[in-house]
């Protein structure tokens, strides 16, 4: 696989409504395809994730947060380490973080890392479905990652 300029990588739990936010937006975004960019369902995240991170250009996350904005609320921000996470009670929460440290402690070349959240709920039931806020947000979060790929030229 050759590298890619930008990696959209999708975070969450489909299994628990809304904190599967991050995964609905790369699946819908796969079905618009741009020259450069991979898009990965990372699910709910680990380590495995390592390496495609790693091998991109450019990262742009997705995920949500419980974050205390009401559900569908979008943000765009640039973290460095886990404390520049917004906070989280979500179970991919640890993973997540570690595999970022992860990322940037290994030292090697550091691409730009965008995050992208969509604020939830707590606590989330066991459904597959989104709730009618978070859903309503997804072509809003969409939207922010096809802004960000123009704005760098993927």
């Amino acid at each position: 696989m050759t590298r890619p300029e930008c990696l959209v990588l999708g975070i969450g739990n489909t299994l628990l409504g809304d904190e599967g936010v991050g995964v609905h937006v790369v699946r819908r975004l796969q079905e618009r395809p741009v020259p450069g960019v991979a898009y990965l369902d990372g699910g709910t995240g680990s380590l495995v994730l390592l390496e495609p991170l790693q091998s991109a250009g450019r990262i742009i996350l997705i995920d949500a947060t419980a974050d205390g904005n009401p559900p569908g609320t979008l943000n765009r921000l640039t973290p460095k380490f886990s404390s520049d996470f917004p906070p989280s009670l979500t179970a991919h929460d640890i993973g997540l973080r570690d595999l970022l440290d992860s990322f940037y402690l290994l030292g090697q070349a550091t691409p730009d890392v965008v995050l992208i959240t969509v604020s939830i709920a707590l606590p989330q039931d066991m459904t597959t479905d989104l709730s009618p806020a978070v859903a309503g947000a997804l072509a809003g979060a969409g939207e922010m990652v096809l802004r960000e790929l123009r704005q760098e030229g993927s």
